[in-house]
């Protein structure tokens, strides 16, 4: 098969979907590889290693002629009138944007988005939201660490001892435990809360004290559960209890992380204005649901803004600030997945019936098939 690699044209979008490791293995399954020139620049990937790698290099429109066309993120107008009816697309394309779906299907498009493949053991090494999010729970405390004009770790100097940050993570899922992992190994003293109960004990054995919410009723704590190993949202009554421990331990923490996310859905709010007013001058928020409405009304889309003396940063899709390696991952993640829609002739075998062909495949032949 002809496979083609395009330079991602999204504002601030730095990854490519196919590294040099991958493309040996492309080209080694007998598949031909089309690199458009430049499109791993920002990954710090070189034309010269594309093609030691045994790919070709070409335009944008030689990468989106290929018969299959690996991106990172959905195709704008531009990018879609490059590419022909009936091409198959991969990339982390929005199951949840409905009209970019029908965009595609009009197009005749067979359409997969990765993000949205099933968390069954299966699918780990496909699980593009977990390898971008571990990246991105990382890269979150290295600009809290900026950002904070203290030391992170106690400090026993001869001018005195210097406290540890205390750090408060709210949302455990990977980014947030990540970012535990990451903060612990800086030396802050950490605090983590999240809905699901069953992450207490993760949470715990990274080093980190779990802030218990009380569950009041059957309900809230069924719902807690989460579904598919994300959260759900939960009832207005938690949700207060909730605000009111975060808002105490919020006073006292030096950098708060909020990793919060309910797919398809506006991000809750976890950390209010009051809150923020009532934090220590100098604290640090590192909202990384910035792009889902945020978990602080306070926070500005790509900036960090000071607001009642807290640094508040808004920096969206923290992994492609670690380009180089979110690409590696990301592209291992696209490699594997092929293997369930390419034969061992190297030619499409799309199987509907796989239940990860099924969750990704967003359309095909004309048809919308995720609404």
């Amino acid at each position: 098969m002809k496979i083609g690699i395009p330079a991602e044209t999204r504002p601030g979008e730095t990854r490519v979907a196919a590294t040099p490791e991958t493309i040996k293995k492309y080209v080694a399954a007998k598949h031909q590889v089309i690199v458009q020139s430049g499109a791993g620049v920002a990954s710090s990937i070189t034309d010269e290693a594309y093609l030691a790698a045994g790919a070709q290099l070409g335009s944008a429109a030689d990468a989106f002629g290929a018969e299959l066309v690996l991106k990172v993120r959905a195709p704008d107008a531009g990018e879609r009138a490059l590419i022909k009816s009936g091409t198959v697309l991969i990339g982390m394309l929005n199951p949840f944007d409905a009209e970019n779906i029908a965009t595609m299907a009009a197009h005749g498009l067979s359409a997969f988005a990765l993000e949205a493949a099933p968390r069954i053991t299966r699918a780990q090494s496909m699980d593009v939201l977990s390898s971008q999010a571990n990246i991105a729970g990382y890269k979150a405390v290295m600009l809290a660490a900026n950002t904070y004009q203290r030391f992170m770790p106690m400090l026993m100097t001869a001018a005195g001892t210097v406290k540890a940050a205390r750090v408060l993570i709210m949302g455990v899922g990977v980014a947030g435990l990540q970012a535990i992992a990451t903060a612990k190994r800086l030396g802050a003293v950490i605090e983590a809360s999240d809905v699901r109960p069953p992450v207490k004990e993760q949470v715990e054995s990274l080093g980190a004290k779990f802030i218990d919410v009380p569950y009041e009723t059957d309900e809230e704590r069924e719902i807690a559960q989460g579904t598919g190993g994300y959260a759900r949202p939960m009832p207005a009554a938690w949700m207060q209890r909730q605000a009111a421990l975060v808002h105490e331990r919020a006073k006292q923490a030096d950098i708060i992380i909020t990793t919060a996310l309910i797919p398809g859905r506006q991000a809750p709010v976890l950390i209010s204005e009051e809150t923020v007013k009532a934090m220590k001058p100098g604290s640090v928020i590192v909202d990384m649901a910035v792009e889902q409405g945020g978990n602080c009304p306070l926070s500005e889309l790509g900036k960090t803004v000071t607001k009642h003396g807290v640094h508040i940063i808004g920096e969206p899709n923290l992994a492609t600030l670690v380009a180089a390696d979110a690409s590696a991952l990301y592209a291992r993640n696209v490699l594997d997945f092929l293997k369930l829609i390419i034969d061992k002739d190297a030619q499409l075998a799309i199987n509907r019936e796989d239940e990860i062909v099924a969750a990704t495949l967003l359309c095909a032949g004309g048809e919308v098939l995720k609404k």
